[in-house]
């Protein structure tokens, strides 16, 4: 018997050119909406959201870190706060029945009431005191009470508190030791 050798090609394709770029766009496409709604971390305009002010009753915090929205280049920066009780630093206490908050400015003191439903509470009636300060310290004051009313999200991580703005600045409280408050 006479064996042919035969021999059997198996042509593989490479991918083309324009596959790999179609391939490339997808996958990039697709991380960058993948980015964009892990990075969304503010919830819509309207939308409030916070822990329940059972977690928060008879507790006292004070403003220690101000992040300022991020710059064109993506850089956070800070803002200069007060801090220590000689500083007159900006605290917020709950009060043990859950029922309204209250502190100091750094300059005036401030109280509000708690309004809560299914997705946390809010600050509603929020006044406060008028004493004049230094004009630096009157700018720190309104922006804070501006804050304070116009928050999106407050998120409790045991003594640390973070209230996030509808224009993305980040209030970061420390919890103080436990006041009594009486009735």
């Amino acid at each position: 018997m006479l064996y042919k050798k035969m021999t059997v090609k198996i042509a593989l394709s490479s991918p083309s050119k324009s596959n790999l770029n179609s391939l490339f766009m997808t996958v990039c496409c697709l991380s960058l909406s993948l980015l964009t709604a892990c990075a969304n971390v503010i919830p819509p305009c309207g939308a409030k959201t916070s822990p329940p002010s059972s977690e928060l009753r008879n507790t006292k915090w004070e403003l220690t870190r101000w992040n300022l929205p991020p710059n064109a280049n993506g850089e956070v920066r800070t803002r200069q706060i007060p801090q220590g009780e000689s500083s007159n630093p900006i605290q917020m206490i709950f009060d043990a029945k859950g029922e309204r908050v209250s502190g100091s400015t750094g300059c005036n003191r401030f109280t509000a009431a708690l309004d809560e439903d299914a997705k946390g509470f809010t600050f509603k009636q929020i006044t406060s005191t008028k004493m004049s300060c230094p004009p630096a310290r009157m700018e720190l004051e309104n922006d804070f009470l501006y804050e304070l009313n116009d928050y999106r999200s407050i998120v409790r991580n045991g003594d640390q508190l973070l209230m996030i703005g509808a224009d993305r600045e980040v209030l970061s409280f420390t919890q103080r030791s436990n006041i009594v408050i009486s009735k």
